[in-house]
């Protein structure tokens, strides 16, 4: 089983803040009985995708199998996301906020859309199949490679930009994008009554549509990205439990555990916090206590963002000498 939980050993800066004095002992004991192992620090859709057996192309392909999901034809095209969000100038850096935070409605995409359309034309053309979701459908697959929008939310995006060969043309046109939505009536509308502005587009997850392909697991999960993977890999998707069923811990089945994911990404101690002693009394402490149970080859704890791991097996559940400490010092 695949247990894939976010943030679960998050920044330094803000393990610091939200960890002292706080006591899990079903996870610290998992943490103190299980090894330690790195994966890539590419977000939650590549762990998914090389869960599912989904090749990466230059991106890991989420646009064209989210574009069917969303109700458009991908067909043998090369497709990219170009999300609404809004980006906020601090002092040195610039961080974004996603779609999701900014709650736009499918009236206001349709309006920037096709503001943009009017604009750059063939250039730049997204189309919102969803509030959140935008495409854009390329002649010829550029040469790009791009970071995931979950990855980026709350973060520098200097570092995170698209790049390759033509990624100055891209930024180009996004930076002219910026000049267009920042006066747009939308956005005036929405800063009026306090929200944030739509002022750019994130692009990520190019590539064109993947084969089809069958596999014999199910997903438990309430992400949207994760439901379109798992329907285009025809696997059997699930609503997550609120808590663990141990009768699973012997199955193939992954589940996304994303909790901890807004808090973290916005660096919230508070309710990075809450979130984890809900997983504590829900998940951990059911799993500690049914260690025996987990089936070959074993269960796997895994958070994309940071790259680090936790593998359990059944033994792990004799292995008395090894003893938990602080919970600050094993999540660092």
């Amino acid at each position: 089983m695949l247990l894939i939980v976010p943030y679960l050993f998050p920044s330094a800066r803000l393990l610091e803040a939200a960890a002292q004095n706080l006591r899990l002992p079903a996870l610290q004991t998992l943490l103190a009985r299980g090894t330690r192992q790195s994966c890539p620090a590419e977000g939650v859709e590549a762990a998914l995708c090389e869960a599912l057996d989904i090749t990466r192309q230059q991106d890991w392909p989420l646009a064209p199998i989210t574009l069917e999901a969303d109700g458009g034809m991908a067909g043998h095209a090369y497709w990219l996301r170009a999300d609404p969000v809004h980006l906020q100038v601090m002092r040195d850096h610039i961080v974004l906020t996603d779609g999701a935070t900014l709650d736009v409605s499918a009236e206001e995409a349709a309006a920037l859309a096709a503001a943009i359309r009017e604009h750059f034309g063939a250039d730049l053309s997204p189309q919102p199949l969803h509030p959140q979701h935008w495409y854009l459908k390329l002649p010829e697959t550029p040469r790009l490679t791009t970071t995931p929008l979950p990855v980026a939310v709350g973060r520098d995006i200097e570092p995170l930009q698209p790049h390759g060969d033509d990624a100055i043309r891209f930024r180009t046109l996004l930076n002219e994008l910026q000049m267009l939505l920042h006066d747009h009536p939308v956005n005036r509308a929405r800063e009026a009554r306090g929200d944030l502005p739509v002022n750019s587009l994130w692009l990520w997850g190019g590539g064109v549509l993947p084969a089809t392909r069958s596999l014999s697991v199910s997903i438990y999960t309430g992400n949207a990205e994760a439901q379109a993977l798992g329907t285009f890999c025809s696997t059997e998707v699930h609503p997550l439990p609120t808590q663990l069923d141990v009768t699973l811990l012997e199955t193939g089945g992954i589940m996304l555990l994303d909790v901890l994911t807004r808090s973290g990404q916005v660096g919230d101690a508070y309710g990075w916090r809450e979130a984890l002693r809900e997983l504590e009394q829900d998940w951990f402490l059911p799993l500690q206590g049914a260690l025996r149970r987990i089936g070959s080859p074993g269960l796997r704890l895994l958070d994309p963002i940071s790259g680090k791991a936790l593998h359990l097996q059944s033994h792990d559940a004799w292995r008395l000498w090894r003893r938990p400490r602080s919970l600050l010092s094993m999540l660092s």
